[in-house]
């Protein structure tokens, strides 16, 4: 395996639940390991994995205080997801307008 193959990209990681509830917690302050476990039904190891392959792909800072690590969301590479699903945008506008229209018509009733 390469080594880009065995790290994580910004797609792999947001694909778990978990991560994306991890970095809603994390958007507006910066909070150790032990504060976001709280906020989950999960262990402090179980949270401290996630927050790995979230710090791999660069999608949470980690600043060391004192003997605590504190993670807080680094939104730069959800840019990259961005820009993937506004290619996506001009389908999704299409079908939804096509939706309104047939909803409008008479066929729909």
């Amino acid at each position: 395996m390469t080594p880009a193959e065995s790290s994580p990209d910004v797609f792999q990681a947001i694909a778990d639940p978990t991560r994306r509830r991890i970095l809603a917690v994390v958007a507006d302050k910066e909070m150790s390991i032990a504060a976001i476990a709280e906020c989950f039904p999960l262990s402090r190891t179980a949270i401290n994995k996630h927050l790995h392959v979230l710090a791999e792909t660069g999608l949470v800072t980690r600043n060391k205080v004192g003997r605590e690590t504190r993670y807080k969301l680094r939104p730069d590479p959800l840019f990259e997801l961005d820009q993937w699903l506004s290619f996506f945008e001009k389908y999704w506008s299409h079908k939804l307008s096509a939706l309104a229209e047939y909803v409008e018509s008479d066929d729909a009733e």
